[in-house]
C-alpha cells in the first residue's frame, strides 16, 4: 500500500490535548477546504488513514463520522467515502425583489439563478385555499382563509429551497395568483396589476437544524442546517399582502445585503 504524502494530510500533534480522532477530522477537513480533495473525490481508505496516522480503525471511523455529520462527505457502501458535491451558492441580494426585475417578467429566483449561471426549476407546486396558522394570520391581519402556494426550487436539478406563500383570499381568489403559473414576474407582478403596488418587505432570518420532512424534501446530507426566512410584503397602503415562509439549504446560500449608513 502506497503511503500518503505527508503534505496532503499532515501529521498528528502528540503534544496536543485535542483528541486524536478530532485532529484527523481537522486534517481531512482542511484538505477538503483547500481543494486537495475535490468535490466527488474519494478520500483515502480507512486502511490508508490507519497506516498514515498510526491509529486504530475505530479512531479513523470516528473521524470520518464527524465529517459526515458536518455534511462534508458521504459514504457509499463497498466503495468508500467521497467529498460531497455542493450546489452552486446563490447570493440573496437585498435588491432581489426590485420592481425592475418584475417589469422584465422575471421572478427573483430566476434572476438569481441566471446570475449564478445555473438552470432554475420549480416543482412540487400546489395551490389551495386553507385556514392559516395563528402566526400567519397575525402577520396578514387575521384573515379567516388564505391562498397557499407551495413550491420547491431547484438549481441544475438539485433542490435548494422550499417555499410557501400565503395571501389573503380576498386578494387572490379568482385571479391569476390562484393559477399554478401566475405569469411573467410572478405573484408580485400580479399583485401590482391588481392595484397593490408594493412598498417594502420585512424579513426575519434564522438558522436551525431541519425537520425529517425538510431533509427529505431538500435531499439534505447529514449535518447540513437550513436557513428559514419569513418575508412579509406590504403595499403602499400599509397592508400585508403576502407572507412567504422559505426554508433553504444553508450550504447553497449566502445572504448579501447593502445597508445604508445614515
Amino acid at each position: 500500500m502506497a503511503a500518503l504524502p505527508s503534505g496532503v494530510l499532515g501529521v498528528i500533534d502528540s503534544t496536543s490535548d485535542r483528541a486524536v480522532f478530532r485532529q484527523i477530522a481537522d486534517r481531512l477537513r482542511e484538505a477538503i477546504d483547500k481543494g486537495r480533495f475535490k468535490e466527488g473525490a474519494k478520500l483515502p481508505s480507512e486502511s490508508e488513514l490507519v497506516e498514515h496516522f498510526g491509529v486504530s480503525r475505530m479512531t479513523v471511523r470516528n473521524s470520518l463520522s464527524i465529517l459526515q455529520s458536518e455534511g462534508l462527505v458521504s459514504s457509499e457502501h463497498g466503495k468508500g467515502v467521497f467529498v460531497r458535491p455542493r450546489p452552486p451558492v446563490r447570493r440573496l441580494a437585498s435588491d432581489r425583489f426590485a420592481r425592475r426585475h418584475r417589469e422584465q417578467g422575471k421572478s427573483a429566483f430566476t434572476v438569481e439563478a441566471e446570475a449564478a449561471g445555473s438552470r432554475p426549476e420549480v416543482d412540487s407546486l400546489k395551490v389551495r385555499e386553507e385556514r392559516p396558522t395563528s402566526d400567519i394570520s397575525a402577520r396578514l391581519g387575521q384573515p379567516r382563509k388564505v391562498l397557499a402556494r407551495r413550491r420547491r426550487y431547484l438549481l441544475d436539478g438539485r433542490p435548494v429551497e422550499f417555499a410557501v406563500s400565503y395571501l389573503p383570499l380576498d386578494l387572490a381568489r379568482d385571479t391569476p395568483i390562484a393559477e399554478p403559473n401566475p405569469g411573467p414576474g410572478g405573484i408580485y407582478a400580479r399583485l401590482e396589476e391588481l392595484g397593490h403596488r408594493l412598498d417594502h418587505f420585512d424579513e426575519e432570518v434564522r438558522a436551525r437544524m431541519p425537520s425529517p420532512d425538510e431533509v427529505k424534501t431538500l435531499r439534505l446530507a447529514s449535518g447540513v442546517p437550513v436557513i428559514q426566512l419569513v418575508r412579509t410584503a406590504y403595499d403602499t397602503e400599509g397592508r400585508a399582502v403576502e407572507v412567504c415562509d422559505t426554508v433553504m439549504s444553508a450550504d447553497a446560500y449566502v445572504l448579501a445585503y447593502q445597508l445604508p449608513a445614515n
